[in-house]
């Protein structure tokens, strides 16, 4: 998570995400990784990403865009921005967000999206479309018109 400090009659500074590590293996707790003037980063390493099948169309959705992300819910805790929650679901981030929860994304690491893609290539599988009868063929006190 990142602090910036913004020139703004509203308000002094912006928390943001920075980014995520893939595959970071070093100590859990969080700490002050960057600390400049203008700018904080905390680094939170304690998230891992289980896959399931019951979000498998959500990262469908996630992987079959331009630029797929990965979603951090995170609260604001005694002026600190702290995640609590990641995702690669789109879905998942959309129902957060509909909740009213704080979401931010980053671009999706290539690695990540290979992997998230190969587990929506196995587990992924739309239902098929049901071909409707067209409703010029029905009576009108079918169609809800009488």
């Amino acid at each position: 998570m990142q602090r910036r400090v913004i020139e703004s009659r509203w308000q002094s500074e912006v928390w943001e995400l920075a980014g995520v590590l893939p595959g970071y293996t070093g100590a859990l707790e969080p700490r002050v990784i960057v600390n400049e003037p203008d700018t904080v980063q905390w680094l939170y390493p304690a998230f891992d990403i289980v896959l399931r099948r019951a979000e498998a169309q959500g990262y469908f959705h996630n992987v079959s865009t331009a630029v797929p992300n990965v979603f951090v819910l995170w609260r604001m805790e005694e002026e600190r921005a702290v995640p609590h929650y990641v995702t690669v679901s789109y879905d998942e981030a959309s129902r957060w967000m509909d909740g009213g929860a704080q979401v931010d994304s980053v671009a999706m690491p290539h690695a990540m999206r290979d992997w998230v893609g190969d587990f929506v290539e196995r587990h992924y599988h739309p239902e098929p479309k049901k071909r409707s009868r067209p409703q010029s063929f029905l009576a009108p006190k079918d169609r809800g018109l009488a």
